[in-house]
């Protein structure tokens, strides 16, 4: 599994390309701000648990990224395009059922590759959105697009009658819970590995919600 950086971008001045020793730092701070940040948030989230995380001092740190929200920063740039990459796929000459089973089905295999990812999304959210906000309108648009898709495929009787949108949000809630909850999920399952029964539920709940 990706270390955490698939959506961090390369920020620092420098006339030469990075060295092997500062490319590892620098993934190593991402990771380690990837964990503080998705464990405490970014207003609970301190340099010194950075530093400390990622295994070096904090001065050490702040010859890469400056301040924190220089890291969570980088940390956020590309995630909501990431995030919103499985609804990108959703075509709308596919099969309906299969395409939104699909659409789910990634949506789920994203909270179990990137549960780190998705409590950072999750938090940012909850605070109001403060560093991710100017990209909603590309975030409403998207959806907006795929709604008017699901509505079109229920207008002609290719799916039942549903409100497209909270659909949408329907599989959101029910896939990130198993990152954002892991440890409830965990407890209560009792399992290692609650994925493969949360997929066929899913499945089966949506064929059924979904037929015409």
């Amino acid at each position: 599994m990706a270390s955490g950086n698939f959506c961090a971008k390369d920020n620092l001045n420098m006339s030469k390309p990075p060295t092997r020793i500062q490319k590892k730092n620098r993934s190593a701070i991402l990771s380690a701000g990837l964990d503080v940040f998705s464990q405490f948030g970014f207003r609970g989230a301190t340099l010194d648990q950075i530093a400390e995380a990622a295994g070096l001092s904090k001065p050490n740190l702040l010859y890469y990224f400056p301040s924190k929200e220089e890291i969570h920063q980088q940390l956020l740039s590309g995630l909501l395009h990431t995030w919103l990459d499985p609804l990108r796929t959703m075509k709308a000459d596919g099969d309906p059922i299969q395409e939104i089973l699909a659409y789910a089905r990634r949506k789920l295999d994203l909270s179990r590759d990137y549960p780190r990812e998705s409590r950072l999304f999750a938090n940012e959210v909850l605070q109001g959105a403060p560093r991710l906000g100017e990209s909603f309108p590309d975030l409403k648009s998207l959806v907006d697009e795929k709604a008017a898709v699901i509505q079109g495929w229920a207008k002609v009787g290719k799916i039942a009658e549903i409100d497209p949108h909270h659909l949408i949000f329907l599989i959101w809630a029910q896939t990130q819970h198993y990152a954002d909850f892991d440890v409830q999920v965990r407890a209560v399952l009792e399992c290692d590995d609650p994925y493969p029964q949360a997929a066929t539920f899913m499945e089966h709940m949506l064929r059924r919600t979904l037929a015409p």
